[in-house]
């Protein structure tokens, strides 16, 4: 059944949103003020599916990628760039309201750059056992096959046909696939998760794959198929040499914008401590005027950061240790005489670690975050500690997502 509706407003994930008299509904891919033809998501009473665009909104633009709407990788690309803009700071201001939080909060640092210089594509068989790869359907498990994608940067050229090459060569397994590509200084370089342990034949047919392709490197679940030429990234002025599947921020622009923030708000302390430290990009950029102490639970990336920080001339002492943040936050005791502290979670934030730093005399904090809701929530308990929370900046370098990226100072 066809419904004739009105959009009330542009929801947090970029949906359309209408007034319901009992809830709100949520229409993918319109616009406020438009006037839609929607019908029903069987099982989904809050959800409808776009039929047609009946009065279209002036802020309603031509999306730049023909797989919009059906990909579920962008959400607005139909907006136009000053209410997108706008929307995406309001999201992150909502989010602080909800939590009783009233904070001057910046305007939005457009950080895209030339692209995202990581994706994850998906190898999955079809209809009548017909292979596809691509990027998963919004809110979907069917998979998009894709020809290209305009956000990614010119250093991820050729993913796709990579990506392809891997799941035909890898097909006869009937297995799903997850194909990580990372663009790194030295070329592409590949994690493939989902195969299973690998005969002779199937790593024999991967490396001729990374042949072909040039790759950097070819990993399965982070073990050795081939390697061209071990990958790197340069960090400041450190160059490091990248663990398999590595975790990095999704521009290279956006990774420079929160380190510059980073940087501004720490200032001239000179003991620092970076928290959920990765493979360092806060850590060896300030390690250029600090001494260090970066934490991580994830072995590899530590290992890589201590490399990187031992053969770059020219920097602070930066010692790095792998530990659960999670399970064992670093406690008051532990900061004491520690100038400030950086703290960069995953998704879920960093409610332990907020409630150690709460109780501790740190003079600054410095918190990034890429999920409004767990920072609005952590934020709350440091305030509740006696922190105040001076700056807060959003960093867009998930274009055309509902993310972003969140740079924010408290003060004892």
């Amino acid at each position: 059944m066809t419904e004739h509706l009105t959009i009330a407003s542009l929801g947090r994930r970029g949906d359309g949103v209408v007034d319901g008299p009992e809830f709100p509904i949520y229409v993918p891919y319109a616009l406020p003020g438009e006037t839609v033809a929607a019908e029903p998501v069987p099982g989904h009473p809050d959800r409808r599916r776009l039929v047609r665009v009946e009065v279209a909104s002036p802020d309603r633009i031509a999306p730049i990628c023909p797989h919009f709407g059906v990909c579920g990788g962008c959400a607005t690309q139909h907006l136009a760039e000053a209410p997108y803009r706008t929307w995406k700071r309001a999201c992150l201001v909502e989010a602080l309201r909800a939590a009783g939080i009233e904070a001057p909060v910046g305007a939005l640092i457009d950080a895209h750059g030339e692209g995202r210089r990581r994706v994850t594509l998906h190898a999955r068989r079809g209809t009548r056992d017909i292979l596809q790869v691509g990027f998963a359907a919004q809110r979907a498990h069917e998979i998009v096959p894709i020809d290209r994608c305009p956000v990614t940067a010119p250093s991820l050229k050729g993913f796709v046909e990579v990506a392809w090459a891997i799941a035909e060569a890898l097909g006869p397994l009937k297995k799903p696939l997850d194909i990580q590509v990372t663009a790194t200084d030295d070329g592409l370089d590949v994690d493939v998760r989902g195969s299973g342990p690998l005969n002779a034949g199937r790593t024999g047919a991967l490396a001729a794959v990374s042949e072909t392709h040039r790759l950097a490197r070819l990993t399965r679940h982070g073990e050795m198929v081939a390697q061209r030429v071990a990958p790197t990234l340069k960090i400041g002025r450190a160059v490091v040499a990248l663990p398999p599947g590595p975790f990095l921020q999704a521009t290279a622009a956006g990774e420079a914008a929160l380190a510059r923030l980073v940087e501004a708000q720490v200032g001239d302390a000179k003991r620092v401590v970076d928290l959920f430290a990765g493979l360092g990009p806060f850590a060896l950029r300030l390690a250029e005027r600090a001494k260090v102490r970066a934490v991580e639970i994830d072995a590899a990336a530590v290992q890589a950061l201590s490399r990187a920080a031992q053969n770059t001339s020219g920097l602070k002492p930066v010692t790095a240790e792998a530990r659960d943040l999670f399970r064992r936050p670093l406690v008051a005791q532990e900061l004491m005489k520690v100038d400030a502290v950086v703290f960069d979670p995953p998704r879920q934030g960093a409610e332990a670690q907020a409630r150690a730093l709460a109780a501790s005399r740190v003079p600054v904090v410095v918190a990034v975050s890429c999920n409004a809701a767990t920072f609005a929530r952590d934020a709350a308990i440091l305030i509740a500690g006696g922190y105040r929370l001076t700056d807060v900046t959003p960093v867009d370098q998930f274009r055309y997502s509902y993310h972003v990226e969140i740079v924010a100072t408290f003060v004892r």
